[in-house]
């Protein structure tokens, strides 16, 4: 081999010593000059190129689509295609590998890794990644399901039988709970009797004999499926802040998934989290936890956790984070006669380290509390978020500003106003609100709002087409951004990768979402709306899900080593200090979005807009 061939660079770090063997006896090196063609539309490659140093520009047309600099390959889709489908142009000096096609041929049918990651899509690169790293523990926990898990048996109790009756039932079971099924009032319900109902028999001093089991059960059961992800199942305990869950597959029940059991594959602390947030009796001791969870995102994120599940767990946290914050600031009755709400990324569960606090408040038209009270009590609370490390929101969409903390009647005025006499500003605020999540108070305040939307969008197609026109609010974005991939150290700047891919993704998706009327408000979940609509592909719907999620980690990753070299998370990426394959599925991610953009344009006739 003419030069040291580098077996650390994707894909090349997959193969192994008899693989390595083919590439050393069969590559070559190359020089072309700036401007000189490498490969052109229809020709047949004869070999793979690997860049050693320079740049090369890959054109469709005129349009330039891609760039590649060193440790970067191209272009394996035209050696299995067996034609070129677009001209590749050194753009500097370039010196590179030339690995022969019957090399990677061989390659590729003795490594499906290699192929994968040499030529597919987005979703079967990333797969084949999670099959590479199918051996470390916290992958293959990201990866299992609930029944995996250790199940403890459900018994079953009728919900007229006495407390005595279920206590000897739980104790004959060795189990600190029971199922209640209950015929009483209207119709059958299933009910879940524990230690904690027990404690209040015994409080209430009648005889436990005579007193019905069924009085002393919670009939808010909280259930997953067998298939449901335990990383899904940790979030639901911590969101409804219960300490089983009850799993079912259709009607039959399967058994009871206890938290200790959970936690015996969980090795993380967000329980512990949760408890301390729930018993907090000051604003300090939640400061503490608050800290906790950014140091939790770190945990997971560098124990190979993927990021749409450390979204959902994040959300969790932070959702009793700010429950119990508000709890500390507001007065009781303000409490009761309110909803606190959050929106943007925390709303959707895709916010993943603290970023600016996107959020709000509705009270009750009669609501008692005086304008006064509730303007400190706003202000105590974000202070209280500024401190935990929260930074202010640049647009002041705040409870501390009174434009985001409004009555039913006057919220619901300019929501209407935003869809009826849109502006830029107005619209803008319209997308953050779509997202809106309820974290404390009377939730039923946010869901009237909601549906005020949902009333007044389903007979506006134009206002539809306005809203969906957002997509291209950021033009510059990903303009020349192929040159931004591959800048020299004295040239250095970052990609915003939100602006760039996931903001087209998220309002693209969100616009769709609200002409279909869903009552979600997660990327995923949106995108599984539509799909179950008719209205997506399954194939493009898995495609964004997996470009967010790309995109997603770029910005995590950068955002971690932001904060620990002691920096503000500013959400740029240095695109220069990017792995060859960090780069190859960046490109891919932002050719989805560019694709999806068209999409969108069409769907909604943009261009009459």
């Amino acid at each position: 081999m003419p030069h040291a061939f580098d077996f650390t660079a994707s894909p090349f770090d997959c193969l192994d010593d008899a693989e390595r063997r083919v590439v050393s006896d069969s590559v070559d090196i190359a020089y072309y000059r700036e401007g000189e063609t490498l490969l052109d539309p229809g020709i047949e490659p004869a070999c793979l190129f690997v860049l050693i140093k320079g740049r090369v520009t890959q054109f469709e047309g005129d349009e330039q689509v891609a760039q590649y600099a060193a440790g970067d390959s191209f272009d394996g889709r035209s050696l299995v295609a067996g034609r070129a489908s677009g001209r590749f142009v050194a753009a500097e000096e370039v010196v590179t590998y030339q690995l022969a096609k019957a090399a990677v041929k061989a390659l590729i049918s003795r490594n499906a890794t290699f192929g994968a990651l040499l030529f597919s899509d987005l979703s079967i690169k990333l797969g084949a990644l999670a099959q590479r790293h199918s051996q470390r523990e916290m992958q293959a926990l990201a990866r299992a399901r609930v029944a995996e898990a250790y199940l403890r048996p459900a018994h079953e109790i009728d919900g007229a039988a006495s407390v005595v009756d279920a206590a000897q039932r739980m104790q004959s079971g060795r189990t600190s709970s029971v199922l209640v099924r209950d015929g009483a009032g209207t119709g059958e319900r299933l009910g879940i009797f524990t230690n904690t109902g027990l404690q209040r028999a015994v409080a209430d001093g009648r005889s436990l004999d005579t007193l019905p089991v069924r009085d002393f059960t919670s009939f808010a059961l909280v259930t997953v499926t067998p298939r449901t992800p335990l990383f899904d199942a940790l979030a639901a305990m911590i969101q409804h802040q219960v300490h089983r869950l009850v799993v079912v597959d259709g009607t039959r029940i399967v058994g009871l998934l206890e938290q200790l059991d959970l936690m015996s594959f969980l090795s993380n602390h967000s329980y512990l989290i949760t408890a301390q947030i729930v018993q907090a009796q000051d604003l300090q001791a939640l400061r503490t936890q608050a800290e906790r969870i950014g140091r939790l995102v770190d945990l997971l994120w560098r124990g190979g956790t993927r990021v749409g599940q450390i979204g959902r767990l994040v959300q969790a946290l932070n959702s009793k984070l700010f429950e119990r914050t508000w709890q500390l600031v507001a007065p009781a009755a303000l409490q009761r006669e309110s909803c606190l709400f959050v929106m943007g990324s925390e709303g959707r569960g895709e916010q993943l380290l603290k970023t600016d606090q996107d959020n709000g408040l509705v009270l009750r038209d009669d609501a008692s509390t005086p304008d006064a009270e509730v303007e400190a009590a706003c202000a105590r609370f974000s202070a209280a978020l500024r401190d935990f490390g929260y930074p202010d929101c640049p647009g002041n969409i705040m409870v501390s500003n009174a434009a985001w903390r409004r009555r039913a009647s006057d919220f619901a005025a300019t929501v209407r106003r935003w869809l009826l006499q849109p502006d830029p500003e107005g619209l803008m605020s319209l997308a953050i609100f779509i997202d809106a999540q309820a974290v404390a108070g009377n939730a039923s305040l946010l869901a009237k709002l909601r549906a005020e939307i949902d009333t007044l969008v389903a007979a506006d197609d134009a206002l539809l087409g306005r809203f969906a026109a957002a997509i291209d609010l950021f033009p510059g974005a990903t303009g020349g951004w192929w040159n931004r991939l591959l800048l020299g150290e004295g040239d250095r700047q970052a990609l915003d990768v939100k602006k760039a891919g996931i903001f087209p993704i998220v309002h693209g998706v969100r616009s769709l979402a609200l002409r279909e009327h869903l009552d979600v408000t997660g990327t995923l979940a949106r995108l599984e709306g539509l799909v179950a609509a008719g209205r997506l592909g399954a194939e493009l719907a898995a495609s964004l899900g997996d470009s967010l999620h790309v995109l997603m980690q770029l910005k995590l990753k950068a955002g971690l080593a932001e904060l620990e070299a002691g920096k503000p998370v500013s959400g740029g990426v240095q695109t220069d200090r990017l792995s060859s394959l960090e780069r190859d599925l960046l490109k891919d991610a932002l050719g989805v979005v560019k694709r999806f953009k068209a999409l969108v344009r069409h769907q909604f006739h943009l261009e009459s807009v």
